[in-house]
């Protein structure tokens, strides 16, 4: 076992992915293995979930750099280990300048319950002390790391890559650990899986340290020992010292935390999931009696009558809530909601909440999922693991208020946002690691310029240099790079994903009963006054903490600055949720495609099907948002949809059963709670067992959940009475589809957008490209295309006039007048 191991989340050091470094050591027997990345947990959740798939014993650890520049490694040995982990590091990081973490002894020393120390590598204090000569002070600073941490959890840190210097420096450590009666331990420092990782790893080092591979820098590695060793490897390293190597084993056996328990995140008392914190409710109630009493007060605003339906899916729904524990995410939500509406903001919920009765009588979302008939298993059910996800889109103008009202309430203690780790792609990757491999800029430049879109570093194996477009041996430029450009393909094969650097995710938000800094730690982000934890939404929903995304959408903008154009000019006050949604006039502009400025409708794809597909009515809208998507276009559902529109094709279906799941979209399936719902009317599914099928059939599919879901489903479908060969071709529509299947919520939610904004611009012109000039850039059009669209429909656009302009372009009468936005130099 190795407790010493950096991934490629020690950014541009590590040169392997977790999950290469835990299959590898699944490979050589180790029973237990550690992450020790720089001064962060970025990957730990990713290491972690390999390790419970490889049945290996995950140890959660950090290598820090105290302020003095020396090296320590710290592994948590249980649950307050961790916290007290993730708690350095946020110090670190925080205090420290960007990208130079580093911490204070003082303050290792009084978190340092819960943590075994290790000495570290030749960067550690000791090691470098006695390097350098200076036994004294290396008996010195042993008696202090001693001093702070005790016998049981100091341990001298031994490493032998086969250097001249390290059998030296192994026999001193050794002598001075049995001076203070401490004892030593074997690590290798692994910074890659296996040895034909070290080229790789030079080229991050240099595309640090801004240097090329001729140049060389102290930071390259020496040689290709710093991989994971097996323990016959490490044994024969170690052979003078064989206790050493076990007492490895001794560590590991100590260390026992598991980042998936329930329990890893609560507060005491919090009575919540996910790591969030209990919800303030009236006195005498419960978060969830409360909740219930809002719900069914919404119901009576939202439906006229309640319908024993309603009635029926809302005890369904909070039945289920109640189960899961989430009564307090759902009154989080809905005051995040009410905040919005207090402070005159749009919010719209959009995504998989829009299956929910419950979302919707909260005015969460604005669409009805009875009477769209959606399913709510395809957001929240009990047999899917994982957290709910609402996607709150704001005015994009209020995004960052609503973000502030958050960290007002729950305290920047309590509320982070999530990261986005931004990794190589085709184009970075060519760029740097071509400038590490000595390439000019010039040549670096014209050779990403040719690169194709690269995908992730599985799509893009087995194409050669001169397939992806980048390079052409018949060219000047490929003669004159000799075999670099060969080097450099499948140096860019090998980074494709590797993280390059921490971006802030477009609006995840955790909130946590617990101090944030115990949970995950926080960082400053590259943007000035902000921080982020060090998880991205990936690794936030694996380890069970729930997410709370505040979008800004510029459509919702330019909606609330048209109704108060409106209201100012016109003295209309216009409530979104009245509007008549079988208005003639709408239909008849959306059919000719009049529509530059709607939302998600005026691209000339939209623009070429809109009058083929004629919409008439609120769900036609819905179609032709999922239409017009690269998933139905790929799978050829485009086509077939539009001809049996026209009635050029008859409307026909794979099974009679399957015919009420497929009616309402001519026998063409669309959307993703089609695809639940083919399960369930085929093969007797239970809603959350088809949307198991769904997620196991999706873009990250699960092999193993994938093939035994795939055997009852065929198993249902022969119970049901449908042939054998009907059911391989349902099952192999249902496995097509799961790629380019839309969600039917999502498609709803934004439908609900289009036609507000269709119908604004129908009924008031002058406000509505008022308010769109205003929030430029948006949309596809620039300022002229939409000045010359406002002439066409008889409103005038006014040019700047030094008495009457604003800085915002404005109304007046039937006319607008441009702001001084749009006077170059000022705007």
């Amino acid at each position: 076992m190795e407790l010493h191991c950096h991934t490629n989340f020690s950014m541009l050091d590590g040169a392997s992915h977790p999950e290469d470094v835990v299959a590898r050591a699944k490979e050589l027997g180790m029973s237990a293995l550690a992450i020790t990345d720089h001064a962060g947990l970025y990957g730990v959740v990713r290491f972690a979930k390999a390790c419970k798939e490889a049945g290996i014993k995950p140890i959660i650890g950090a290598e820090m750099t105290l302020h003095k520049g020396f090296h320590v490694v710290l592994l948590a040995r249980n649950a307050a280990g961790y916290a007290n982990l993730s708690r350095l590091i946020s110090h670190a990081q925080l205090t420290g300048t960007k990208g130079d973490a580093r911490l204070d002894f003082a303050v290792l020393a009084r978190n340092r319950a819960g943590l075994i120390c290790l000495s570290g590598c030749q960067n550690g204090e000791i090691a470098s002390h006695l390097l350098a000569n200076r036994k004294d002070e290396a008996m010195k600073a042993a008696r202090k790391y001693l001093s702070v941490f005790g016998r049981e959890n100091f341990w001298i840190e031994l490493q032998n890559h086969r250097l001249p210097r390290d059998k030296k420096l192994c026999a001193e450590l050794i002598g001075l650990a049995k001076q203070i009666g401490v004892r030593c331990m074997a690590t290798n420092d692994v910074h890659y899986a296996t040895p034909k990782g070290r080229r790789l790893q030079d080229i991050l080092v240099c595309i640090k340290t801004h240097t090329t591979l001729e140049q060389g820098h102290p930071l390259r590695r020496p040689n290709a020992e710093f991989y994971l060793k097996s323990a016959a490897e490490m044994s024969a390293l170690f052979a003078q010292y064989p206790d050493a190597v076990r007492n490895t084993a001794r560590i590991a056996e100590r260390c026992d935390v598991d980042l998936f328990a329930p329990s890893m995140w609560g507060a005491e008392g919090a009575g919540t999931r996910g790591g969030l914190p209990q919800f303030a409710v009236p006195e005498g109630e419960t978060p969830f009696s409360y909740l219930c009493h809002l719900v069914y007060q919404g119901a009576r605003e939202r439906y006229h009558p309640i319908t024993p339906a309603v009635c029926k899916q809302l005890a369904h729904e909070l039945d289920v809530i109640q189960k899961l524990g989430l009564a307090g995410y759902f009154l989080i939500v809905w005051d995040i909601v009410r905040f919005c509406k207090e402070r005159d903001i749009l919010a719209q919920g959009r995504g998989s909440a829009a299956n929910s009765v419950v979302c919707f009588c909260l005015d969460i979302t604005n669409v009805d999922p009875i009477k769209l008939d959606l399913l709510f298993e395809r957001f929240l059910s009990e047999e899917r693991a994982g957290t709910p996800d609402i996607d709150l889109d704001v005015a994009n103008k209020d995004r960052e208020e609503v973000i502030q009202y958050l960290y007002q309430k729950y305290d920047r203690r309590h509320a982070g946002m999530v990261c986005e780790v931004i990794t190589y792609r085709g184009r970075s990757a060519i760029r740097d690691v071509g400038k590490a491999l000595g390439l000019s800029l010039d040549q670096v430049d014209e050779m990403a310029k040719r690169a194709e879109g690269r995908g992730s570093r599985n799509e893009s194996r087995g194409s050669s240099v001169e397939g992806r477009g980048w390079s052409v041996q018949s060219s000047s430029l490929f003669q004159a790079l000799g075999s670099r450009p060969s080097t450099l393909d499948s140096l860019c094969d090998e980074i494709q994903d590797f993280p390059r650097h921490l971006g802030i995710h477009v609006g995840g938000m955790i909130i946590t009963a617990r101090p944030l800094v115990e949970i995950v730690p926080v960082e400053r982000a590259t943007m000035p006054g902000r921080t982020v934890v060090q998880w991205d939404k990936d690794s936030v929903e694996e380890a069970g903490l729930i997410k709370i995304d505040v979008l800004g959408l510029g459509m919702l903008s330019l909606i609330q600055d048209c109704l108060k154009l409106v209201k100012q000019h016109r003295g209309v006050e216009i409530d979104l949720a009245k509007l008549p949604y079988d208005d003639p006039e709408v239909y008849d502009m959306l059919c000719r495609a009049d529509t530059v400025g709607v939302f998600q409708v005026e691209s000339r794809a939209q623009m070429a099907t809109l009058p083929r597909l004629k919409p008439r009515c609120f769900y036609d809208i819905v179609v032709e948002i999922a239409l017009i998507r690269p998933g139905p276009i790929q799978g050829e559902m485009v086509h077939p949809y539009l001809r049996r529109r026209q009635g050029l094709e008859p409307v026909t279906y794979p099974h009679p059963k399957l015919e009420p799941v497929l009616r309402k979209t001519l026998g063409v399936p669309l959307f993703q709670e089609q695809g639940m719902k083919l399960a369930i009317a085929a093969a007797g599914f239970s809603p959350g067992k088809a949307d198991l099928l769904r997620k196991a059939m999706g873009h990250k599919r699960s092999r193993q959940q994938m093939d035994a879901l795939c055997d009852d489903l065929i198993r249902g479908m022969a119970e049901n009475g449908i042939p054998q060969e009907a059911a391989m071709r349902i099952f192999k529509q249902l496995a097509a589809f799961a790629d380019y299947g839309f969600p039917e919520s999502h498609a709803a939610s934004f439908a609900h957008i289009v036609y507000a904004s269709a119908y604004l611009k129908r009924y008031y012109p002058a406000e509505f490209y008022c308010a769109l000039l205003n929030n430029q850039p948006m949309g596809f059009y620039q300022p002229s295309v939409i000045v010359g669209d406002a002439r066409r429909h008889g409103i005038e656009t006014l040019p700047v006039d030094v008495n009457k302009s604003r800085v915002d372009c404005t109304v007046e009468g039937d006319r607008v007048r441009l702001g001084y936005r749009y006077v170059r130099g000022i705007g």
